[in-house]
């Protein structure tokens, strides 16, 4: 039986259940209950703990204004792969089934220009609402507005650095050299003949993306939001709204919001989608008590790696890895990510702990935001690629909107139908 639905009744004020506990779903729960809806959360696991956020960057990283696809990657891909020393790994098993995927992906690479005037809008303001909303949680202590450095190290290293300085020109990025100090020190612990860097002062890092998942869940409840430890195996039409379908029972609402992350598809499948979505895996190695060379992020362009700088230890994080969402952890990859680390100078030995986690991606690289046309009441945010953190707040905003039915036309080139 359907648990009883509460509608508040005032002030458009509706039920709602938020289905995905990662920082996207806390954020959008969160947003929701401060406008005063009566918010129901489930994930599968406490907030936080299943996907992504658990292991992330914590790189706000406002400079990611361009999709991934674009044809120089599509030409050249093959270098980057793993098997060649490179970050990026398509297991063979999964070749057949991952092609589909990956000839949409080669479609995108030739609409970046229209995707990332899509994407763009969207990341730029990232940095100031995820700090007003980390404020209204309690805890403006997690982020820091110190920006971000991406450093090279190989040969023409100054070169690669000018480069990359007239393509976020181009794309209206601020950046500034990096300070000498800063070269110096990367230089030094790398033990490297030539070394070059540019500082994004506009970009920001969080100093435990768990805890920021954690602050949004709590606020989200302070604000009455129930959070229900629940596996959804569905969500279907219901009078006035939707029933959320879990092994404990159902429950209805008004209005419900898939943010599950890489698991997001299943839930849609029922209302016509066919969502192209992959899981893009990334690796992490934790360095505990390890000083950072800089409180900022150090994205390393030539190895691939951004190691961050977290509360009692540094973060790195690395690889592009498309797995199945379940599938285990490649020893390779996490013994590769702690050797690279010790040849850029940080003592990072074979006992350093490491983790796999599924960033969930669409074929454009673009995030899956939207409503239902056959279910009015189903809304969906998921998709965020490599940044579901920096994107958190913005999209916590723009899904309030749609379930207040604010209009936001920017939204449009996030609507599933464009598959």
């Amino acid at each position: 039986m359907a648990e009883p639905d509460r509608y508040m009744g005032t002030h458009g004020a509706r039920s709602v259940a938020v289905i995905g506990a990662g920082v996207i779903g806390c954020a959008v729960a969160f947003a929701l209950a401060r406008e005063g809806h009566r918010v129901q959360l489930f994930d599968r696991a406490p907030p936080g703990e299943a996907g992504a956020s658990f292991g992330n960057a914590g790189h706000v990283a406002t400079e990611l204004v361009e999709p991934l696809p674009a044809p120089g990657l599509l030409f050249g891909f093959w270098r980057e792969l793993f098997a060649f020393g490179g970050v990026l790994d398509i297991p063979l098993r999964r070749l057949a089934a991952f092609t589909p995927w990956a000839l949409r992906f080669a479609r995108a690479a030739f609409q970046r220009r229209i995707n990332t005037a899509v994407l763009a809008p969207f990341v730029r303001p990232a940095v100031p609402a995820l700090i007003s909303l980390l404020a209204e949680a309690g805890r403006p202590d997690l982020i820091r507005q110190n920006g971000h450095f991406q450093v090279w190290l190989k040969r023409r290293a100054k070169h690669r650095a000018q480069t990359q300085a007239r393509a976020m020109e181009r794309l209206e990025v601020a950046t500034q050299p990096a300070p000498a100090e800063v070269v110096d020190a990367v230089c030094h612990a790398a033990r490297a003949d030539e070394a070059a860097g540019l500082w994004f002062p506009k970009c920001a890092h969080v100093v435990d993306p768990l805890e920021v998942v954690r602050a949004f869940a709590a606020a989200a409840a302070q604000a009455g939001t129930t959070i229900h430890r629940r596996d959804v195996l569905c969500v279907r039409a219901a009078p006035e709204g939707c029933e959320v379908v879990t092994p404990e029972g159902n429950t209805r609402v008004q209005a419900a919001v898939v943010c599950a992350g890489a698991w997001s598809g299943p839930l849609l499948a029922p209302f016509g989608y066919r969502v192209p979505l992959e899981a893009a895996r990334g690796y992490h190695v934790q360095m505990p008590d390890a000083a950072p060379l800089v409180d900022a992020p150090l994205v390393y362009a030539d190895q691939n790696i951004v190691v961050t700088p977290m509360a009692g230890r540094l973060r790195a994080t690395s690889f592009i890895e498309f797995a199945a969402t379940d599938a285990p952890s490649d020893p390779r990859k996490s013994a590769w990510l702690r050797g690279s680390l010790r040849s850029l100078g940080y003592a990072c030995d074979d006992a350093a702990r490491s983790w796999v986690g599924p960033r969930p991606v669409l074929p454009d690289y673009l995030p899956a935001i939207g409503r239902c046309p056959s279910l009015p009441a189903l809304h969906y945010a998921f998709a965020h690629q490599h940044i579901g953190l920096t994107l958190s707040a913005v999209t916590a905003r723009a899904v309030a909107d749609l379930v207040a039915d604010r209009p936001r036309p920017d939204l449009d080139g996030f609507d599933l139908q464009r598959f």
